[in-house]
């Protein structure tokens, strides 16, 4: 996380978003098909750590939504703490075919919310909807436990595409929607006090996976999302 002012800035925003969730649910392939548009049927697990860059245009802004995939198996677990360190988004992901998956929901939030901020925005997505005639786990269950936990929720199939972005850009439009009234209010404080900082530059707040700020409307911890 860093400061920019508007002379200095050279691309509008940068979110890390992470993908968690047990292991072969298709986090790899919801993140090559969002990214690359491609799916691989015959994918391995993913060992350590890999992310893809992904450009969004929201209200005119460009936004760089830097997107970091790692396995779900509990032998990687050690690199937990960078993982999630500088994260403002995630998609927490289960097989709809695998019940299990499901049920390790939990344990997966409570990780979420002990290595990052509270209020990292999230949402829940059941993968692999093309397997419907094998799934375990009802829509309904899905909405429910995202109502329960203040999640976003959406099902999606990497396999035919349904719904890959929109569940992507629903993070980063919330995540901007967060940004764009700290940055209103940083303005407001401005105008009210002239002097409060020394250059008397609006301040842009950009993402840069891993650093650790305190601007305005941020603790040192994490974002700090109430309006």
């Amino acid at each position: 996380m860093a400061f920019r002012t508007e002379d200095e800035q050279t691309e509008d925003y940068l979110f890390k978003i992470v993908l968690i969730g047990d292991s072969a649910v298709g986090k790899s392939n919801l993140l090559a098909r969002f990214a690359r548009d491609e799916f691989y049927p015959n994918s391995k697990s993913t060992i350590g750590v890999e992310f893809q860059t992904q450009k969004i245009e929201i209200n005119g802004k460009e936004i760089k939504a830097q997107i970091w995939d790692t396995a779900g198996q509990e032998r990687f677990r050690a690199v937990t703490s960078a993982y999630y360190r500088g994260a403002v988004g995630a998609l927490l992901v289960y097989d709809i075919s695998r019940r299990q998956t499901f049920e390790s929901i939990g344990r997966w939030l409570n990780e979420l919310h002990t290595h990052s901020d509270m209020n990292v925005v999230t949402i829940l997505v059941g993968n692999k909807t093309d397997l419907r005639d094998a799934r375990e786990v009802r829509v309904s269950e899905g909405k429910a436990l995202a109502e329960a936990q203040g999640l976003f929720f959406i099902e999606t199939s990497a396999l035919d595409s349904s719904n890959v972005g929109v569940a992507f850009q629903t993070v980063v439009r919330e995540i901007f929607n967060i940004l764009s009234k700290k940055v209103i209010q940083s303005q407001e404080l401005k105008v009210k006090d002239p002097g409060w900082m020394a250059n008397g530059k609006t301040v842009v707040l950009q993402t840069e996976g891993g650093g650790e700020a305190a601007e305005l409307g941020r603790s040192k911890k994490g974002w700090c999302c109430s309006s």
